[in-house]
């Protein structure tokens, strides 16, 4: 027991006196860092994905109208650019991605963090929420017509609906999963509750939290799709859409290869987040990602 005291007092100390150094050596991340050549590969799968694709439309091997080949994916993107729709539709998504993306996270993380420290908002709160986070979008779609209309308040919500249940989840979920040693010796040393809080229990539910900033970033996009089908005459779903119509698949390829895109490079953002948010961390300090 003296040994984990002693541990937890080395870590309570180093969160509390951040330019402190630990008494104790650290286990080395086994993880290790990535190597560059693992990274070049990495980055090179995609392209050879790309290049693949171009070889078999170039040979026939795929009907243009089944899927296009990437140079002419291009090509249309280029000329939708030029027709000044492309950055346009872009940037409505990305704001609606965004608006929706802070509320629902908001929501989601004042929501997790009072269920996971209190038994009695569980009661209350967390069966009803894990009852609408089993709700498919698509059965939610015409009531949120009904209630907001085609408007951008429906897509909104729809999203917040979306990005709200990760966060909350993984907030709970790494409140609950904080060391209760660590917590019983900040009590010992006197720490407040809030200073308790501050200090041991959120940071130590920070991993969890931004792997629930991760799942909510691609759930977001999920869901602006589904809210960019109602009726709308802007966005990249509404790009998608009217391309059905007229059964032009370079331009549907196109919004796919956007979302993926985005996709990435938000994941590449939320990595950034955890390298910066959680340089103290053991498994997370000088790990090149």
């Amino acid at each position: 027991m003296a040994d984990v005291f002693a541990r937890g007092a080395s870590v309570l100390h180093s969160q509390l006196d951040p330019d402190a150094r630990p008494a104790v050596a650290q286990k080395p991340n086994h993880a290790g860092p990535v190597s560059p050549w693992l990274r070049y590969v990495s980055w090179s799968m995609p392209v050879l994905l790309l290049i693949v694709w171009e070889l078999f439309a170039r040979l026939g091997a795929l009907s243009p109208n089944v899927l296009p080949a990437p140079s002419k994916v291009a090509l249309t993107a280029f000329e939708l650019v030029k027709e000044g729709r492309l950055i346009g539709d872009m940037a409505v998504s990305l704001l609606r991605a965004a608006t929706g993306f802070v509320i629902g996270g908001s929501i989601g993380f004042v929501l997790g963090t009072a269920v996971g420290f209190s038994k009695v908002a569980e009661a209350f709160l967390d069966r009803n929420i894990q009852m609408l986070r089993a709700i498919p979008f698509l059965a939610v779609l015409p009531l949120v017509i009904v209630w907001f209309g085609v408007g951008e308040a429906g897509k909104i919500f729809l999203v917040s609906l979306g990005v709200m249940f990760p966060i909350y989840i993984n907030t709970v979920l790494g409140i609950r999963q904080v060391d209760p040693k660590l917590i019983e010796l900040g009590r010992v040393l006197g720490l407040s509750n809030w200073t308790l809080i501050r200090r041991i229990v959120l940071p130590g539910a920070l991993p969890s939290v931004l792997a629930g900033v991760r799942y909510a970033l691609a759930t977001a996009w999920l869901a602006l799709v589904v809210a960019e089908t109602i009726a709308t005459s802007t966005g990249i779903g509404f790009l998608a859409m009217d391309a059905r119509e007229f059964l032009r698949t370079d331009v549907i390829v196109m919004t796919i290869v956007i979302y993926a895109a985005i996709g990435v490079l938000a994941d590449q953002l939320a990595r950034f987040l955890e390298r910066r948010l959680l340089s103290w961390h053991v498994n997370f300090a000088k790990v090149s990602r």
